[in-house]
């Protein structure tokens, strides 16, 4: 299996452009977790069953390890298995279903440097949607602006080339910066994403929904905690928790 997770490795760095961090966050995670089944007599991913993956997470607790630290394993594990059966390797993502303890905890002020990447990097895809999205989110981190000043920013709002956007609240307008990784996420977006969502249709605002209207606050919180599922962070998510960790708060 050793061969295959370098395989992944590769995937994820050179196909999915995954930040290095999380590269050698996955490859820790699937090591140890292959050396356990080693222990146990499977050398192979497509021997490995439900069962065993909800076992190996029991072993992970017995061996007193962090809710966070064992969310972060289910988050290696699913996107490791996606991969094989997405490459043949096996028939069904038998990690798709795969729950982090629940623990009592207080939400957190402010999302971890490798959460926030995490996060970031669920929407990695080429979709309308993901494009989208990404760039949301990417913006969102990169300037740490409100969620209320995210959905209704207008296409004239922005200057890409000189890196900028403008928010005007009552009547006093800010100029805020953005990075080039925002830029990378808007200018996909841009390309590729927003026409198909405005379906022939014509809009001001920059972001809108699958219907091509302007995207609300509640929705954008709903594919947030999406994501932040998929990421496996644990605790309570919210708009305001992302925005804060912009702000380095």
């Amino acid at each position: 299996m050793t061969e295959i997770i370098q395989k992944f490795v590769l995937y994820m760095k050179e196909v999915r452009k995954t930040s290095d961090n999380t590269v050698l966050s996955y490859e820790r995670d699937l090591k140890k977790m292959n050396q356990y089944f080693a222990e146990q007599g499977i050398q192979k991913a497509g021997q490995i069953t439900d069962t065993a993956l909800n076992s190996y997470i029991l072993f992970l607790e017995s061996q007193g390890r962090k809710p966070s630290t064992i969310s972060r394993n289910i988050a290696s594990m699913k996107a490791f298995f996606q991969y094989l059966q997405r490459e043949g390797y096996t028939k069904q993502n038998i990690a798709e279903d795969l729950k982090a303890p629940r623990v009592e905890r207080k939400a957190p002020t402010a999302l971890s440097e490798e959460e926030t990447m995490r996060l970031l990097e669920q929407a990695a895809g080429d979709s309308p949607k993901e494009l989208r999205d990404r760039a949301m989110l990417e913006l969102l981190y990169a300037t740490g602006i409100q969620v209320s000043e995210l959905v209704t920013l207008k296409l004239s709002d922005i200057n890409l080339q000189m890196e900028y956007l403008v928010c005007t609240d009552n009547s006093r307008e800010r100029i805020i910066p953005f990075g080039a990784m925002a830029k990378q996420a808007l200018e996909a977006y841009l390309k590729q994403g927003r026409a198909p969502l405005l379906s022939g249709e014509d809009s001001v605002y920059l972001f809108t929904n699958c219907s091509g209207q302007v995207m609300s606050r509640q929705g954008f919180w709903k594919l947030v905690k999406s994501y932040g599922k998929k990421a496996g962070i644990t605790g309570e998510l919210t708009t305001h928790t992302l925005r804060r960790s912009a702000m380095g708060i």
